[in-house]
């Protein structure tokens, strides 16, 4: 049985997967398995796989369609052998003592582990804009996140015992689209009594970041739909935002209530057309709008 298992959920991820197995390969811990597990093989990916394994440690489980990257964590997760069970996504790139810290800190107390990763961009007008400095604030909120809610940065980076695994159950593959789907086991785990420790000392690289805005405004859609249910599973668990009569929140209400899922993506192009020509401090705010204003059309729409 290895002290790790690293699960990783991918799809179209043939180019990406390199890299993450290169890193694995480095690794300071060595015992250690990686499972990819293939949603829909659109690529070849289970070839890559299979080349890759002959020299480090990573099989595949391939689904004959898309199931949703919850039925491929849940596939992943619940074929592991390693003690400590780790998530990473496929565009991820490992520091070398990546296993060794996360086993190293469930030896430490029982707890959830998550590890933020630095987003890498390419040059474009969205990640000069908004990207770069996103990330960095976003890395820095988390790290300030109470003790109580730290379940809510449950993403790509995490890591938690089999036993706890177990003892929370899978995850819930009624979240097909994108986001929540991580954030709900997170809450899960904490409902279980565990701490969830997001942890210092990660230095890993996050290569397949949004590049757009309007990828960007299409996820936050997504995504908010994807917190109706996660309400509609759970109930308020999370603090709701007082908005007050501010020209800023009157500006988001507004651009949500005429946004919808083709809208938010159009006018996203548009943004990123148009983006570079802004001074940096209005671009900034175009996109934060449309993010905001997408992400409450999301909520708002999900039920009709």
């Amino acid at each position: 049985m290895p002290r790790a298992s690293i699960v990783v959920p991918s799809r179209g991820g043939a180019a990406r997967l390199p890299v993450l197995v290169a890193s694995l390969r480095a690794q300071t811990e060595q015992d250690v398995e990686m499972i990819v597990v293939i949603d829909g093989d659109v690529d070849d990916s289970e070839s890559l796989v299979r080349r890759l394994a002959e020299d480090a440690p990573v099989r595949s489980i391939v689904f004959p369609e898309n199931r949703g990257r919850a039925a491929a964590l849940n596939a992943g997760f619940f074929a592991a052998a390693g003690d400590v069970l780790i998530r990473a996504d496929d565009d991820l790139e490992l520091e070398a003592d990546f296993v060794e810290h996360h086993v190293r800190l469930h030896e430490e107390a029982p707890r959830g582990v998550i590890a933020m990763c630095r987003d890498v961009f390419p040059e474009t007008p969205y990640a000069r804009a908004y990207g770069i400095e996103a990330d960095a604030a976003i890395r820095a909120a988390a790290f300030e996140t109470s003790s109580d809610r730290t379940w809510e940065w449950w993403s790509g980076n995490v890591s938690s015992t089999r036993d706890d695994f177990h003892a929370v159950g899978g995850y819930d593959e009624s979240f097909r689209a994108y986001g929540w789907e991580d954030v709900e086991w997170g809450y899960r785990l904490h409902l279980l009594g565990r701490d969830i420790l997001i942890a210092p000392g990660f230095t890993t690289l996050h290569h397949g970041p949004v590049t757009s805005a309007a990828e960007r405004f299409e996820r936050a859609y997504a995504s908010g739909a994807a917190y109706a249910k996660f309400i509609e599973k759970h109930g308020a668990v999370l603090p709701q935002a007082q908005h007050s009569a501010s020209l800023w929140n009157t500006l988001v209400a507004a651009t949500s209530r005429v946004a919808s899922s083709r809208s938010v993506g159009v006018a996203g192009r548009l943004i990123d057309r148009h983006v570079d020509r802004l001074p940096h401090a209005v671009g900034h705010k175009a996109v934060a709008l449309g993010i905001q204003a997408s992400s409450s059309a999301g909520r708002r729409r999900s039920g009709r």
